[in-house]
C-alpha cells in the first residue's frame, strides 16, 4: 500500500498535456488585516460601497470596513457554522443562514440580537436571497426544500419542495420577482417567488452546479459546476429572457468551481465574470467570447472553446484549497496602462 497522506498536494500541471505550469498574473502587495473570525471564513457579501459583511465557522457574523480593515459589528446568535450571508445592497439589513437549520436577520444600527428569526427548515439552509427591496426572503436547503418569508413579521409564506432538490445556492433577479437556484441535481431552476413555483428549469448538467450569479440588467445568469482533473469543472452562461438556454462554458479550471459572479463595468472593456475553483485559482472571463481576444494560457484547453483571459490569480496560501466565495465591492479602478487589473489596490475588492 501507498503512503498515507492527510492532504491532497495539487499538483496541477500534471493534467496538463504538456506539464507546464500556467502564469499567473502580477499580485502586488496584498493588503491583510488582523483576522475578524475565530475560524474559517464561509460566506461573505457586499452591504455598502465600503462595508463588508462575512460569516464564518465561528457561528458569527460580523460587518466590517474593508478599506480600513475596522470591525463595525459582531452579530452572534447561530447555534453553528454560517453557510451564507447576503443583504440588499446600500440597506441596513444582514441576512444570514446556519449548518442550525435557521436563517436570522440583524440590524446594522440594531442590538447584538437577531432582528428577526426564520425557523422551518429540517436540515441545514445553503441557499440565501433577499428581495432587492429586502421586504422578502427566499431560503433553500438541503431538504429538497425552499421558503419564502416576509422579513417584517418572520411568517413563512410559501413552502415548495421537489425530490433530490438539494440546493446550493439562491439568487434574486435584479428588479424581478424571479429567484434563481442551483442544485446538487445538476439543473439551475428559475423560481416565481410570487406563489414560489418553478417558472423554468434550464438543461442538466453533468455535474453538481455548486453556485450561481445574476447580471446586474438582469438578463443572464451564470452557474459553476463541480469536478476533477479538469472534467466539468465549467462555468455556464444563461440566457434569462429570450431562449432561457444555455449561451456558452467557460472552462479552464482542473477542480470544482466553487463560486462564479458577474464583475462590474468598468473593470474591463467587455463584461467579465470571475471564478474561483479548487485548483486554488481565479480567473477572469470575457463574457461575450469566452477570452477568445486574448491568449490562452497553457492549460491545455481544448481548440474552440472560450478560453480565458492572459490572467488568473493565485490568492491563496498553502493551507487553502482554493474554495473561495467570491462578492465584488464597488470603487473598482480602470485596468492599468499595461493591461493588467490592479487587484492589490486599497480601492478594490475581490474576494
Amino acid at each position: 500500500m501507498g503512503k498515507l497522506q492527510s492532504k491532497t498536494n495539487l499538483h496541477t500541471s500534471k493534467y496538463r498535456a504538456d506539464g507546464s505550469a500556467e502564469k499567473t498574473g502580477p499580485v502586488r502587495g496584498v493588503q491583510q488585516y488582523s483576522p475578524v473570525h475565530a475560524d474559517a471564513v464561509t460566506s461573505v457579501a457586499a452591504l455598502k460601497p465600503d462595508l463588508c459583511v462575512s460569516g464564518g465557522k465561528d457561528k458569527s457574523v460580523v460587518v466590517c470596513n474593508w478599506t480600513s480593515g475596522a470591525v463595525l459589528r459582531r452579530f452572534v446568535g447561530h447555534e453553528r457554522e454560517i453557510t451564507k450571508v447576503t443583504c440588499a445592497l446600500d440597506s441596513k439589513r444582514v441576512f444570514s443562514a446556519s449548518r442550525d437549520k435557521t436563517a436570522m436577520m440583524w440590524e446594522l444600527h440594531g442590538t447584538s440580537e437577531p432582528r428577526q428569526h426564520f425557523p422551518g427548515h429540517d436540515l441545514v439552509v445553503t441557499g440565501l436571497a433577499v428581495s432587492p427591496d429586502a421586504s422578502h426572503l427566499c431560503t433553500g436547503s438541503r431538504d429538497n426544500t425552499v421558503c419564502k418569508w416576509d422579513v417584517e413579521t418572520g411568517e413563512r409564506l410559501c413552502r415548495a419542495g421537489i425530490s433530490r432538490n438539494l440546493v446550493t445556492h439562491l439568487c434574486w433577479v435584479p428588479g424581478e420577482p424571479y429567484v434563481i437556484q442551483a442544485s446538487e441535481d445538476k439543473t439551475i431552476r428559475i423560481w416565481d417567488s410570487r406563489e414560489l413555483q418553478v417558472a423554468h428549469t434550464f438543461l442538466g448538467k453533468r455535474h453538481i452546479q455548486t453556485c450561481c450569479d445574476v447580471s446586474q440588467d438582469g438578463r443572464y445568469c451564470v452557474s459553476s459546476s463541480g469536478g476533477f482533473a479538469g472534467e466539468g469543472c465549467e462555468a455556464t452562461l444563461w440566457d434569462l429572457r429570450q431562449t432561457r438556454s444555455q449561451v456558452r462554458e467557460y472552462r479552464g479550471h482542473l477542480q470544482t468551481t466553487a463560486s462564479c459572479v458577474f464583475l462590474p463595468r468598468g473593470l474591463a472593456p467587455a463584461p467579465v465574470i470571475a471564478t474561483s475553483s479548487y485548483d486554488r485559482k481565479v480567473k477572469i472571463w470575457d463574457q461575450e467570447s469566452g477570452g477568445r481576444g486574448g491568449s490562452c494560457p497553457p492549460s491545455g484547453c481544448h481548440p474552440g472553446l472560450p478560453q480565458p483571459l492572459p490572467w488568473s490569480l493565485s490568492p491563496c496560501g498553502d493551507g487553502c484549497n482554493g474554495a473561495c466565495n467570491l462578492r465584488v465591492f464597488t470603487r473598482i479602478q480602470p485596468r492599468g496602462r499595461d493591461g493588467d487589473v490592479p487587484w492589490s489596490t486599497a480601492s478594490n475588492g475581490l474576494v
